[in-house]
C-alpha cells in the first residue's frame, strides 16, 4: 500500500508539542506537593480511625496549653489595672497654716513649671472646708470650729516619665525642700508591691509554660513512638525499596501536626469557657470596689498563634520520636530475621 503523500509532508506542531511537554522541575514540584497532601489526608484519617486515644491526647495538649496561657492573660489585665493605678497616682503637698493662698498660688507655679509635672491642682482650705462638710454631714460639730483646721492643698501629677520610684523620690524630696510645704503624703508602696508580685509571677508562668511545653513534646513523642512501633514492618519495607528518611519521616510529622491542631483547639474551647464562667463574678467583685477591672480573653491574632504553637509543639515532638527511634528500623532486620 503506497504511503499517504499528505502524511509524509506533515510536520509536528511546535506549538502543540510546547503544550504537552513539561519542564522537569514543575513535574518534580506537583508530585511532591502531591505527596505532602495525601500524606497529610492519610495521617488525618489515622487520626480519625481511633478518636478516643486521639481525643484522651488532644485533651492533655488542650490542658497543658490553656493554663499558662490564662496565667498570662489574667497578669496581663492585672498589669493594666496597675499601670492606671499608676498614671493616676498622685503627690499631695499640704501647706502650713500661715501660708496665705497668693502664697500657694506662687508657690504652685513654681512646681508646675518644673518638667516633671504634668498637671497641678491647687485645692484653698475654705473649698476643702465645704467640701468636707458637704461629704462628712458633721455640721454641728464644725461649727464650734474657731477657724479652718484644713490647710492650702497642692495636687501634684508627675510626668510619665518621672511615675517611677526613683522619679516620684526625687519630685518628693524637692517639693519637701520648699519653705511653705509642712508635708508631703505619696502612697505607692502598695503600688510598687503589687508590680513586684506581678512580675515574679510572670516569671514563674513563663517558667511553668515552658515545663508544660516540654511535657506536650514529651506526650506526642509518645504516641508518635507507638504509632511508630506499630507500622515498623511498613518502615522496614519502605526503606528495603528505597525509601529515603524524609520520606519515611513525613507521615509521623503531620501526625504530630495534626495532634498539635487539636490541641491547640482544645485549648481555645476551654479559654473561651472559662472566660465565660468567670466574667460574671469578677464584673461583680470589680463594682462592689468600683473598678473596670475585667478578664480579657484571647483576640483573633492570639488564638491563631496559640494554634500555630501547639502545631510546632506537635512536629516538634514528632520529630524528636522520630529522630531517636527511626534510626533502629533497619532493612537488614528482616534478613535477619
Amino acid at each position: 500500500m503506497a504511503a499517504d503523500p499528505s502524511s509524509r509532508s506533515r510536520k509536528p506542531d511546535p506549538a502543540r508539542g510546547a503544550k504537552v511537554a513539561r519542564s522537569p522541575w514543575r513535574e518534580q514540584a506537583e508530585s511532591y506537593f502531591v505527596h505532602h497532601r495525601k500524606v497529610a489526608r492519610d495521617s488525618a484519617g489515622r487520626m480519625w480511625r481511633t478518636p478516643v486515644a486521639s481525643l484522651m491526647t488532644w485533651a492533655v495538649m488542650g490542658v497543658a496549653l490553656s493554663l499558662p496561657i490564662a496565667l498570662l492573660l489574667l497578669l496581663t489585665s492585672l498589669q493594666g489595672v496597675s499601670a492606671g493605678w499608676e498614671s493616676s497616682a498622685r503627690v499631695t503637698a499640704y501647706m502650713k497654716l500661715s501660708t496665705s493662698l497668693e502664697q500657694t498660688r506662687e508657690l504652685a507655679s513654681e512646681i508646675e513649671a518644673d518638667g516633671r509635672v504634668t498637671e497641678l491642682e491647687l485645692i484653698d482650705r475654705d473649698q476643702a472646708l465645704v467640701e468636707f462638710r458637704a461629704s462628712s454631714g458633721l455640721d454641728d460639730a464644725l461649727d464650734y470650729l474657731d477657724e479652718n483646721p484644713l490647710p492650702h492643698t497642692l495636687l501634684i501629677t508627675p510626668e510619665e516619665n518621672a511615675r517611677s520610684a526613683e522619679g516620684v523620690a526625687g519630685l518628693v524630696t524637692f517639693i519637701e525642700g520648699m519653705e511653705s510645704v509642712e508635708r508631703v503624703q505619696i502612697d505607692l508602696g502598695w503600688l510598687q508591691r503589687l508590680n513586684a508580685m506581678t512580675d515574679l509571677l510572670a516569671r514563674a508562668v513563663w517558667a511553668l509554660a515552658i515545663l508544660l511545653a516540654a511535657a506536650v513534646v514529651l506526650v506526642i513523642g509518645n504516641t508518635v513512638r507507638l504509632s511508630i512501633e506499630s507500622r515498623r514492618d511498613e518502615i522496614l519495607v519502605a526503606k528495603l525499596v528505597g525509601g529515603t528518611d524524609a520520606f519515611v519521616r513525613r507521615p509521623f510529622l503531620y501526625t504530630g501536626a495534626w495532634f498539635g491542631l487539636g490541641g491547640g483547639v482544645v485549648a481555645w474551647i476551654l479559654l473561651q469557657l472559662s472566660l465565660w464562667w468567670l466574667s460574671g463574678p469578677v464584673v461583680r467583685l470589680a463594682e462592689l470596689y468600683r473598678s473596670d477591672f475585667s478578664l480579657n480573653g484571647l483576640s483573633i491574632d492570639g488564638a491563631f498563634a496559640l494554634i500555630i504553637v501547639a502545631m510546632l509543639l506537635g512536629w516538634l515532638g514528632a520529630w524528636v520520636a522520630v529522630k531517636r527511634h527511626l534510626d533502629d528500623i533497619e532493612p537488614g532486620e528482616i534478613a535477619g530475621g
